[in-house]
């Protein structure tokens, strides 16, 4: 369920244009043959929503994508229901979906079940993990799917923020990529290796069918010489088989 060269180069048109003519800091990832661990987590999603799917999107708050409004909208109206659930009000302000819920995953309870459930960056902060994943089985249909996409619990930036006070981080994230402080929320990282997912999914009823690491080099993409230099960094952990520091994961769980 991984998305292939050919379906990122699709979503990369879809969301940012022509490479050629396209804004210069995803022109520039484009030449280096670099998709941010947005763009794959968005060209996963777009495989896994079906005609007809009924999906639950979980913490996405005011937009399931962000950075792809129109993407949103295609996926939202090929879907026969969906529904945004988020313990904020944010929710609230989500135009696209069906049904917006401002709850807590683990005091849901609606009457129907889902084909899929989506999670983008929320699991680093959630405070009781088995009961997150137990619930999340209560909600999927079996054989049903859920794409869990968030930081590396070992990646130099989340490291970093375990010791920088919470009070710093929405100053520090508007530095670097911009958002409103209503969307910077306290972390737990319990969820956040691949044996924490694996080993939490598989108590609860499912399997992992897919994972990846996403080599993350946002940090610098708004300062043009610093992000090219990263870039250029990044290419050189390529060529020597190394894996890049910064990354997310993007996990792929099937209820069984």
């Amino acid at each position: 369920m991984l998305p292939t060269p050919q379906q990122m180069e699709e979503l990369f048109r879809q969301k940012y244009g022509d490479p050629a003519t396209t804004g210069p800091a995803p022109r520039r990832r484009y030449r280096f043959g670099h998709y941010s661990p947005a763009d794959y987590y968005e060209a996963t999603v777009r495989q896994a929503v079906t005609q007809g799917i009924v999906w639950l999107d979980v913490g996405g708050g005011h937009a399931i994508f962000p950075e792809n409004p129109r993407l949103s909208k295609e996926l939202v109206t090929r879907a026969q229901h969906v529904t945004a659930l988020d313990p904020s009000e944010n929710v609230l302000k989500n135009e696209l979906v069906h049904e917006k819920v401002q709850s807590l995953l683990e005091d849901y309870q609606p009457e129907k079940q889902f084909n899929l459930a989506t999670m983008r960056m929320v699991v680093e902060h959630v405070s009781t993990p088995d009961a997150f994943v137990k619930n999340l089985a209560r909600l999927l249909k079996p054989e049903g799917i859920a794409v869990v996409f968030t930081v590396n619990k070992w990646s130099p930036l989340t490291l970093l923020s375990r010791v920088i006070p919470f009070r710093l981080h929405h100053p520090i994230k508007k530095m670097f990529w911009g958002g409103e402080e209503e969307d910077t929320f306290p972390v737990q990282y319990r969820m956040n290796t691949r044996h924490q997912l694996k080993k939490l999914f598989e108590m609860n009823g499912f399997q992992e069918i897919a994972f990846n690491k996403l080599d993350d080099l946002s940090v610098f993409s708004k300062f043009r010489m610093m992000n090219y230099l990263e870039l250029l960094f990044w290419r050189c952990f390529r060529l020597v088989c190394l894996r890049y520091p910064e990354n997310c994961l993007l996990g792929i769980y099937q209820r069984v």
